[in-house]
């Protein structure tokens, strides 16, 4: 199976349906950001800080995986030279909408995000990663590809999924009530039984992959970056039934250093 093309068919279907993360921003949204007022997620709720993204005006930002018409015309309306990279090309197009309404310069490139080949070795002052890793099989190769497109001192914010959260069949449980383990890890709908493949992957959803905190973080480090910052996050109690029990989610900031010293860009 052709994980990329599948996935790229399922998230063009998810944005052509409105989904919660293909809502394109207001014109009020942009307005505010042109004007310092912006905040952006890489998890479901929670704020990312703006120290986490150092000055941001004239920065040549990346979104990785982070098309929707969301958080790049924000960062592009911050002062941003934007990239928005995404292997699903209506989520591209959301970009592209806010953009030509509201009149920003985004730059979109279709494409698999452990593949960052079209781009040159230290491009980018700032890659903005959220939750979406979770849809390749082979996440180092992620950690690698923007280690070598960022700059030295470059930020990488990244958002991803608590391993945890894949123990349990959601489907099953708002049926029976109950959270009960259902599939062992690592986890992959591909691998997770017939039934619950056709279920999930014959309908058209997307192929995920669970990831360990070790390749999460241990990946990032393996990759040569520095971890200075870190947080977790929760969906609401109605989006996720395992939310009152525990955060599903958690982000880093990863810097890759400088050759010279340990300090950052700003």
């Amino acid at each position: 199976m052709n994980i990329v093309e599948h996935n790229r068919t399922a998230w063009n279907k998810e944005s052509l349906a409105g989904g919660e993360w293909s809502m394109p921003v207001s014109v009020e949204d942009v307005s505010q950001a042109r004007q310092g007022r912006w905040g952006i997620v890489l998890t479901p709720r929670k704020i990312v800080p703006k120290e986490w993204f150092g000055l941001i005006s004239n920065k040549q930002v990346l979104g990785l995986a982070a098309a929707g018409g969301q958080q790049m015309p924000i960062l592009s309306a911050a002062g941003a030279v934007v990239t928005s990279f995404d292997n699903s090309d209506e989520q591209l197009s959301k970009d592209l909408l806010v953009a030509d309404r509201d009149g920003l310069s985004i730059s979109t490139v279709q494409g698999d995000m452990a593949d960052l080949s079209i781009f040159e070795d230290g491009q980018f002052d700032l890659i903005f990663h959220p939750v979406s890793n979770c849809f390749v099989p082979d996440i180092n190769k992620v950690w690698r590809e923007c280690f070598r497109v960022l700059k030295p001192g470059g930020r990488l914010l990244s958002g991803f999924m608590n391993p945890a959260s894949y123990l349990f069949d959601y489907a099953k449980a708002e049926t029976s009530g109950q959270l009960t383990v259902e599939f062992s890890l690592p986890y992959s709908n591909i691998d997770a039984g017939e039934k619950y493949k056709q279920e999930t992957i014959g309908k058209g959803e997307p192929i995920q992959f669970s990831h360990t905190l070790d390749s999460q973080i241990g990946g990032q480090l393996a990759a040569g970056f520095t971890i200075n910052g870190f947080y977790e996050d929760e969906w609401t109690d109605e989006d996720m039934l395992l939310n009152p029990y525990m955060s599903t989610s958690m982000a880093t900031l990863a810097v890759k250093p400088l050759r010279e010293s340990g300090t950052t860009n700003e």
